[in-house]
């Protein structure tokens, strides 16, 4: 998690960051995205008891798809995953384009999270309207995956509409690239039922994450699919007791911050978490 932020955005730093992980046996990489932080925002960060996000704001968060493409072109195991990208500040149509060009050179290893965003500040830098996040979020969805499985493409909404689309090349993986739903509200856990391939609540006490994964479930039911088949990751502390807990409620990808900010470290400690962690619950 927070993959590409800080010290890793930087070319060696991130070749590192994903060639270490990969070779210690980590599934998957998840990248962060803020196109920009707008300076003294009021929006509250809905992760910390503080309301700011870790890190100030001038700390590096290059775009997630550009920086998986840097790892994708130095790793050929692990999965490079959007944790996540704010889908309804970007087009659709060339979002749906940029990722299925990522899973193509990647040879089928991306899973796209993502989210409806929380700061305001930046929507209103951006010229996007905060108020419609969610439904954009729904349509853009609906759309990508048009684009990537129909041929031509067609959707109807009332923030995306197009018909007689062609967009090449594919992804590999079949059906289209896995989407991730990421957030902690009952909004984000319907969402996941409704239209994700999984759900990914930052984090959470256990009570928290079996509310929302009733939600998800639910939703599911109503939409006419199998909760089961969508997948559950969580954000966990670096411990073998925290990896279990989610697990017992049915979480299947745990996934820990960096921890350390520089190379010789961040190997070192992700050694220890494979030896003291991976190696007994998988």
């Amino acid at each position: 998690m927070f993959a590409n932020s800080g010290p890793w955005a930087y070319p060696e730093f991130a070749a590192e960051m994903a060639g270490t992980a990969e070779e210690l046996g980590f599934e998957s990489l998840w990248t962060v995205e803020h196109v920009v932080v707008p300076a003294g925002y009021r929006s509250e960060y809905p992760y910390s008891r503080t309301g700011r996000m870790p890190g100030a704001e001038e700390v590096p968060i290059p775009d997630p798809l550009v920086w998986l493409a840097w790892a994708a072109a130095r790793t050929s195991r692990i999965r490079l995953c959007t944790g996540i990208l704010i889908l309804p500040q970007r087009n659709p149509v060339i979002t749906a384009k940029e990722v299925a060009t990522l899973d193509v050179l990647s040879a089928g290893r991306v899973t796209l999270g993502v989210g409806v965003g929380w700061l305001r500040e930046e929507f209103d830098i951006l010229g996007v309207d905060f108020a419609t996040r969610a439904g954009r979020t729904d349509e853009a969805i609906q759309a990508m995956r048009a684009l990537w499985t129909e041929d031509p493409a067609a959707f109807r909404g009332r923030h995306v509409a197009f018909e007689g689309a062609r967009s090449y090349p594919r992804p590999v993986q079949p059906g289209g690239v896995p989407i991730v739903i990421g957030g902690h509200s009952a909004g984000a856990a319907a969402r996941a039922g409704r239209l994700g391939d999984g759900f990914f609540p930052a984090k959470g006490d256990s009570e928290r994450l079996t509310d929302l994964f009733a939600v998800m479930r639910a939703a599911a039911v109503d939409a006419g699919r199998d909760p089961d088949t969508i997948e559950l990751s969580t954000g966990v502390r670096p411990t073998l007791d925290d990896v279990r807990r989610v697990a017992a409620l049915g979480v299947s990808r745990a996934i820990i911050a960096p921890p350390a900010f520089e190379p010789a470290g961040l190997r070192a400690r992700l050694e220890r978490f494979a030896d003291e962690v991976m190696a007994k619950v998988s």
